[in-house]
């Protein structure tokens, strides 16, 4: 999640995703795939599965996509193994960039993210150059309507949790990536819907931007990244004010 206002964050790729159907399909099938072949093709037994379910359903994404994602997953159905890894790099101004990938071909997916850097001012690097200025953990971002600061703190917290965080729009629950479906789970079981539930690099330093121009090539290096097939996150530690945020992407 990039380093300005996480909520006007997820509102910008759920736009994204509703002008671009067919890459939420691939992306949620991805997923889909990767749960069940983890975790099982029962959703009542795999949490995750479920959670990614609900999330196919957001999309509207068709019974028999979903169906076959989780054959694939299983290995019911025959097909190319699906492999998921991380690409590093910078963008414009030095920031940094966790580009998260899920593919059936590794060298097609580094040929295409290579490209992308290059063709927007930006550069990939080794192996753990910019990891260690994010955290991987489990995010669920909740809108205040949804339940209350204590009884959401309570539940996060029994269920796993290691931080509830509250803003002017809601709350941020952060967990270890081993208590992701439990605290998914807990939160279903209460009936509060998150208004984004993710795997997530989150920055923890981050790079100020106040030049519009730097903005705007941030700006197109990431969504031409996140057009790509293969690329099911990106991840940026730019701290960028919202009113240049939106004047960036006009």
């Amino acid at each position: 999640m990039a380093g300005h206002n996480k909520w006007s964050k997820v509102k910008r790729i759920k736009a994204v995703v509703d002008a671009r159907k067919g890459k939420a399909f691939s992306r949620v099938a991805k997923e889909i795939t990767l749960a069940a072949r983890s975790g099982g093709g029962d959703a009542a037994m795999n949490p995750r599965l479920r959670t990614l379910l609900l999330k196919a359903r957001e999309v509207n994404m068709p019974s028999d996509n979903v169906e076959r994602a989780i054959k694939k997953g299983t290995g019911e159905l025959e097909g190319q193994q699906i492999e998921e890894f991380t690409y590093e790099g910078y963008g414009p101004g030095g920031i940094a960039l966790v580009v998260s990938i899920a593919t059936d071909n590794k060298n097609r997916a580094a040929a295409d993210v290579r490209s992308v850097f290059t063709r927007h001012g930006g550069n990939l690097a080794g192996s753990g150059a910019v990891m260690f200025q994010f955290h991987h953990c489990g995010q669920f971002l909740v809108g205040k309507g949804r339940t209350t600061e204590d009884a959401l703190m309570e539940l996060a917290l029994d269920a796993g949790a290691d931080d509830v965080k509250t803003s002017d729009e809601g709350y941020e629950v952060i967990c270890g990536i081993h208590a992701f479906d439990k605290v998914a789970a807990a939160l279903e079981t209460k009936g509060i819907k998150p208004e984004s539930s993710e795997i997530v690099y989150l920055p923890t330093s981050t790079v100020p931007v106040t030049d519009l121009d730097q903005a705007k090539s941030f700006y197109k290096l990431t969504s031409a990244l996140e057009e790509l097939d293969d690329v099911q996150n990106v991840f940026s530690n730019e701290e960028i004010a919202d009113a240049l945020a939106e004047q960036a992407q006009g």
